[in-house]
């Protein structure tokens, strides 16, 4: 078959691979329904994440069930499957506790930028819906997979709740997602942290009350400026970089928490600076996994629309162009019909 693999940065190929088959008795095979390029993906795009040859990418999914190993149980053949980034077994005491993304077992998914993926430990990672969705649901059903899930952990990590004073660090789709979930826990203000446009008009769409263009200390200090002196009560670190966290904990008020989701690229916090900063950090690979039932709720009872974060939309065999347009920011996020 056909797959989307990367050789090299910037060198992204729609190529042939072979299909994906039963490796352990606990595998499942779906046949993709759609997929698309994460924000995480442009690491190693970039030449900026070390990787030792050809890999194939992807790690975003929903479709239906084609094959399953002979120890999957609850999974079957025929059901429309929605699933997280990272495996989980769901029956570790890690899953139990709520962190799936840390499971005994886990594996990262890869090879989602395709027709047909396999996927480790089905049965714990897989939810199955009870029909066939709307076709028009299919990004959001998408979006639960990890960009939404990922952007609702940093909303549950930096605890908010109905009342607070949120700031989201990043105007990619996880800080947007953020946004979103933050609104949907009763966020009463959220300051989306962004220099661009159209990011701005979907921020705002997804429910924040005010926009901030600065970045780094000055953004930190316009946090303070908007609340009194005070800082954010929560705030979503959805970057990665040392300057976007270094941003989030500044801009949070004392006793205040921090949800950091993006992936660290050469940050580094110094013990003094965190013990007289005196706030709460989660973060983490996001256990999507714990969230997924009651975000395929919402989608299916059209209480939320995620799926307006892709703002690109191209066949699978398009992918290297999807690539290049998140890269130089001309897409927010890129779905890719399979």
């Amino acid at each position: 078959m056909l797959a989307t693999v990367l050789h090299g940065p910037g060198d992204i190929r729609y190529e042939d691979v072979a299909e994906p088959k039963i490796l352990k008795p606990t595998d499942a095979i779906i046949k993709l329904a759609a997929t698309c390029i994460c924000g995480s993906d442009l690491w190693p795009y970039r030449g900026l994440q070390p990787q030792s040859g050809p890999a194939e990418m992807g790690h975003e999914y929903c479709g239906t069930v084609v094959e399953v190993g002979s120890a999957v149980k609850d999974i079957k053949v025929g059901q429309f499957v929605v699933g997280s980034f990272a495996t989980s077994d769901n029956t570790c005491p890690h899953c139990k506790h709520g962190f799936q993304s840390s499971c005994d077992q886990r594996e990262f998914m890869t090879g989602a930028q395709a027709p047909l993926a396999r996927v480790p430990l089905a049965d714990g990672t897989l939810v199955a819906l009870d029909r066939v969705p709307d076709d028009d649901l299919l990004p959001s059903l998408l979006a639960v997979s990890d960009v939404l899930g990922t952007g609702w952990y940093a909303a549950d990590a930096a605890r908010v709740q109905a009342g607070s004073t949120v700031a989201v660090v990043g105007d990619g789709a996880v800080g947007l997602m953020g946004i979103l979930a933050a609104k949907q826990m009763g966020a009463e203000r959220i300051i989306a942290m962004s220099r661009h446009k159209a990011r701005q008009e979907l921020a705002m769409e997804y429910g924040a009350t005010d926009i901030v263009t600065e970045r780094g200390d000055a953004g930190a200090a316009q946090i303070k400026a908007l609340t009194r002196n005070v800082g954010a009560d929560a705030v979503l670190e959805c970057v990665g970089t040392n300057e976007s966290m270094h941003q989030a904990i500044n801009a949070a008020r004392p006793g205040g928490s921090i949800g950091f989701v993006g992936v660290p690229h050469g940050v580094e916090l110094k013990g003094e600076f965190l013990f007289f900063s005196q706030k709460n950090l989660l973060g983490g690979p996001a256990p999507v996994r714990r969230f997924m039932p009651h975000l395929i709720d919402l989608v299916l009872n059209r209480k939320i629309n995620p799926g307006k974060v892709f703002d690109q939309v191209l066949p699978i065999a398009d992918v290297a162009e999807g690539y290049k347009a998140m890269d130089e920011r001309r897409a927010i996020k890129t779905l890719l019909r399979v």
